[in-house]
């Protein structure tokens, strides 16, 4: 499975890709780079919800000016891998743990065979849920982790009572396929750059915008009602008091300070329980951190550098 290259968003190079078949049946697309010559060590990137490999090909090298192999995927339902329904704008799951499974194939078929070691994650938004939940599960494939604006709680009423009896009596009533209330197949990414909540960077809004134009498959609406479903009772999970101390794992979680799209103050509690994490809020920059300006961006690199081992000094 070939990756998509514009002007302003070439391939890096050296890239391997394929496609990966889950238990399941649902075929997945990956990506992988080898480390620069004389260095070790892989960094495993894992997207948000909507996201796809190309979007994250300045994050790619920017990983490998710092030493490190790279291995990333499409997870199902978004991306060039499989969708799960006929409208294949629709965000769709009914677990998380199909999530989770997804990540174990890619580990499984990619990693650990064609990869080298020490591994380390780094995910953003729903992929940092995606890896909290298999971190507290007790699998340990990372020696360190990276959570980029995790979805550990929804901001306000998008995670009240009321929305998640809403989404869990519709998905039991068999109409979990159908969009949240009040969404569609509108692409967030491709809105207009001015008042949008993910990044406060034109030039990266621009790029994104652009590569979905040029391949349309690659687009994404609004999740589903199933989906939503899915991620209250992930967003639950995370809410129980034994929840954090029981993660052995070193994290870092690192927060926007104007994110609308997750919540901040949960982050921040959640990883003051931690028993080896640490946390920092980027103040002033949207949820997109890896895409944002590079005043908050440097922010971000300078706590990954600090604190992912092998990492050189810059």
């Amino acid at each position: 499975m070939q990756l998509v290259s514009i002007p302003a968003n070439p391939i890096p190079e050296d890239a391997v890709t394929g496609m990966l078949r889950a238990s399941d049946g649902v075929a997945l697309r990956y990506a992988r780079w080898a480390p620069p010559p004389g260095r070790k060590g892989t960094v495993c990137l894992f997207h948000g919800r909507a996201e796809f490999i190309e979007k994250y090909f300045e994050t790619v090298r920017e990983l490998r000016a710092r030493g490190f192999a790279i291995a990333t995927l499409d997870w199902r339902g978004q991306g060039l891998s499989d969708r799960a329904l006929a409208d294949t704008h629709k965000g769709h799951v009914r677990n998380f743990d199909e999530y989770g499974l997804d990540l174990a194939t890619f580990m499984q078929e990619v990693v650990l065979p064609d990869c080298p070691p020490p591994f380390y994650a780094l995910g953003h938004s729903m992929g940092a849920a995606v890896l909290l939940r298999n971190v507290w599960q007790g699998q340990r494939w990372f020696d360190r982790i990276v959570l980029s604006t995790p979805m550990i709680e929804l901001p306000g009423l998008r995670s009240g009572k009321l929305a998640k009896f809403t989404a869990r009596v519709t998905t039991m009533a068999g109409f979990g396929a159908a969009y949240v209330p009040g969404g569609d197949g509108t692409v967030i990414a491709m809105l207009p750059f001015t008042g949008n909540p993910l990044t406060s960077d034109p030039i990266r809004h621009a790029r994104i915008a652009a590569i979905l134009e040029a391949e349309p498959a690659l687009r994404i609406g609004s999740p589903t009602v199933a989906w939503a479903n899915a991620a209250y009772r992930v967003i639950d999970e995370f809410a129980e008091r034994t929840y954090p101390t029981s993660i052995r794992q070193p994290l870092l979680l690192i927060a926007a300070g104007r994110d609308e799209i997750v919540s901040t103050p949960a982050i921040e509690e959640f990883a003051t329980q931690l028993r080896a994490g640490s946390h920092l809020i980027v103040a002033g920059a949207k949820h997109e951190l890896i895409m944002e300006q590079d005043r908050y961006r440097a922010q971000f690199w300078a706590a990954f550098d600090a604190f992912v081992p092998g990492t050189p000094v810059f």
